[in-house]
């Protein structure tokens, strides 16, 4: 057998490379293509977008005059739009915590009757689509008189059994329960096992739990839509249909003093994610980072 080929790459190997590559160029590109004629889309005129080239640059002028006119929609309804979304997102987050975070804690290094089938409920629960629940919530909702307020949204958002489900997998396998032993020994009660020890070493649970948290509620549509009668208490995901019905081009019997051209939608659609990227881009770090925290080997 001959060994001048060995450590060279076969055709096989560059044409499976070539063809890899190929693949994730496409979907790079199909994915990139739209975001990127979004952005540029804020940029330019209502004339601009339709008739020039589709990732030609506006300029300045053009992203504020879209800018003012996004933000005198319906007298500053946008700015009304994302402090409502701002409000149930935080809102939900923390009641998420103050629940998800023990929860988890006690299905895994605590024992008591029915542990395992209330384990079993939360892996169903997060099986179960989100929208199948609204009817019941709503029908729930209503005999209490909460339907039109804000804890119609926040209470049922900050129900999170895969943020419940992310910290008992957290501490089953990463807490040493040799530590915890140790704090029950020097007289520590389970509260103070808890909030002292096992806490501090679960920064990054409670991180990335906060972090999912934070943009399933932020991305919530179908339940505040369900929820909320009045416009005035839209989050902004729900709001962008009303500046969708008032853009001509998708609702030509909108054309009036309150229409919105779609260099104005496309800017409401990012300024909609734009928190849900910045809080991503400030945490990253803290995410990556904080994975391998408090982790140690017995």
């Amino acid at each position: 057998m001959s060994t001048a080929n060995i450590g060279k790459p076969g055709i096989s190997g560059w044409s499976g490379r070539t063809i890899a590559s190929v693949v994730v160029l496409i979907f790079v590109l199909f994915f990139a293509i739209p975001i990127v004629w979004l952005l540029l889309a804020t940029t330019k005129s209502a004339r601009e977008l339709t008739t020039g080239h589709p990732f030609s640059i506006g300029g300045l002028d053009g992203l504020r005059t879209n800018g003012e006119q996004m933000f005198a929609f319906q007298d500053g309804a946008v700015t009304a739009w994302i402090g409502n979304s701002a409000l149930y997102a935080v809102g939900a987050l923390v009641i998420a915590l103050i629940a998800g975070i023990p929860a988890g804690y006690a299905l895994a290094l605590t024992r008591f009757r029915f542990r395992r089938l209330l384990l079993v409920l939360t892996l169903i629960v997060m099986l179960i689509p989100n929208t199948a629940l609204v009817l019941p919530i709503f029908l729930e909702l209503t005999k209490v008189g909460l339907i039109g307020s804000p804890f119609s949204v926040i209470l049922p958002m900050s129900f999170f059994p895969f943020g419940v489900y992310l910290t008992y997998i957290y501490f089953s396998t990463s807490i040493p329960r040799d530590l915890l032993a140790a704090a029950r020994i020097d007289g520590c009660h389970e509260f103070q096992v808890f909030s002292k020890v096992a806490l501090p070493l679960a920064a990054p649970i409670v991180a990335l739990v906060a972090f999912f948290s934070f943009v399933q509620s932020w991305n919530n549509f179908f339940l505040p839509f369900v929820m909320l009668p009045s416009s005035d208490g839209y989050p902004i995901q729900v709001g962008l249909t009303s500046l969708l019905a008032s853009t001509p081009a998708f609702n030509p019997s909108s054309a009036g003093t309150q229409s919105v051209q779609l260099p104005t939608l496309a800017l409401a659609t990012v300024v909609s994610v734009l928190p849900v990227l910045i809080v991503f881009l400030f945490s990253q770090r803290f995410l990556v980072a904080g994975m391998t925290a408090g982790g140690t080997k017995e």
